[in-house]
């Protein structure tokens, strides 16, 4: 069974940071461009960042650059994000996502190019 299981999410206050894990199993990442999504309450699920088979990161949004890490381990099959500098417009459910489209080269802002997901996981930022 081919699928991507998440962890990391929680409470964090203001200025704190997380790690989120998106590990596959079942399958290689090695041949996937993997992306991150987060969908706050009411809103649609917006593209976080990417990162493609050859480790070359993409980040969607101002508010993002500096804030956010993107990184993969293909030894350990997982990808990361790293956001430092929590604030509380960050809190939303996260979610990783797998494209083998072009071989994972390419990484694609919208949802519909990825075709595995993860389970999501809640990041809250409150004091």
């Amino acid at each position: 069974q081919l699928q991507l299981v998440q962890s990391g999410g929680g409470l964090v206050q203001p200025g704190g940071s997380l790690r989120l894990s998106c590990v596959a199993s079942g399958f290689t990442l090695d041949y996937f461009a993997i992306g991150w999504f987060r969908q706050a309450p009411g809103k649609e699920r917006e593209g976080v960042s990417c990162i493609n088979t050859s480790s070359s990161p993409t980040y969607y949004g101002d508010s993002l650059k500096g804030r956010f890490t993107i990184s993969r381990d293909s030894a350990k099959n997982t990808v990361y994000l790293e956001i430092n500098s929590l604030k509380p417009e960050d809190t939303a459910v996260y979610y990783c996502a797998a494209t083998p489209r072009s071989l994972g080269t390419v990484c694609y802002e919208h949802l519909d190019p990825y075709d595995y997901w993860g389970q999501g996981t809640q990041v809250t930022v409150s004091s």
